[in-house]
């Protein structure tokens, strides 16, 4: 990989117009290239407010967590190849990460030779009421399945990852919607891929609803979504 790779940040989002303008302005900008927002159909200032922080914004209306990520790939994939990043970076958009942190999220990729690197929550500490009960037990369940049937330790599905891109490409993602996580974190064990976690920091979000958490039915559609994902593809 060379001295300075190129880095590029994926924030999907959803009506995060208060929040998004926070997270880009704590993305470290002497490590990235490029942040591109994948505005999935928001109805608020969303796009605009990306925009004017300095982001590159991609569109798709069709919703879904994986559609919006995937939307952020093809965008990567239409440049000539030889503007393609080597690292991406996958963070939220509604500021409950700390984009601060993404020097430590790559580190493993730059300094030990890992493709895959899951910034954990648990193992960083999470923010009182950050995450509903429910969200604890799914995030505790999911990885648990994942060592059993594919031997690979992780503790966490956050949201705040780094990938090499061209092992992101060979991962072949499909999912668009809430299994995009533990979808690429269960291709990376059945791949092979080097993997590893690092700590990081998680708090409540700086406004608007969470799409998952905000709702009975969305907390119960997202943790059959994870469950049924890991089983799929077994």
């Amino acid at each position: 990989m060379n001295e300075k790779p190129v880095i590029d940040v994926l924030i999907p989002a959803w009506n995060e117009e208060n929040a998004l303008p926070l997270v880009i302005a704590g993305i470290p900008k002497a490590w990235v290239r490029q942040v591109i927002v994948c505005d999935n159909g928001s109805t608020d200032r969303t796009a605009v407010v990306a925009g004017k922080a300095g982001a590159q914004v991609v569109s798709e209306p069709n919703r879904g967590y994986g559609n919006a990520c995937l939307a952020g790939m093809r965008y990567l994939k239409a440049r000539p190849a030889s503007e393609q990043p080597e690292i991406v970076v996958f963070l939220d958009g509604d500021y409950s990460d700390y984009p601060e942190e993404l020097p430590q999220v790559v580190a493993p990729i730059l300094d030990s030779g890992k493709d895959m690197v899951i910034g954990s929550r648990r193992l960083g500490g999470m923010e009182p009421g950050a995450m509903t009960p429910a969200q604890r037990f799914g995030n505790w369940l999911a990885p648990l399945l994942i060592r059993v049937f594919y031997g690979y330790r992780f503790s966490d599905l956050g949201p705040f990852r780094a990938i090499r891109w061209e092992s992101l490409l060979a991962l072949d993602m499909q999912d668009r919607n809430f299994g995009w996580t533990v979808e690429m974190q269960v291709k990376a064990a059945k791949q092979g891929l080097r993997c590893t976690e690092v700590a990081v920091r998680y708090r409540k979000r700086a406004a608007g609803h969470s799409k998952v958490s905000g709702t009975v039915k969305g907390t119960v559609l997202a943790g059959w979504k994870i469950i049924t994902t890991i089983f799929k593809h077994l």
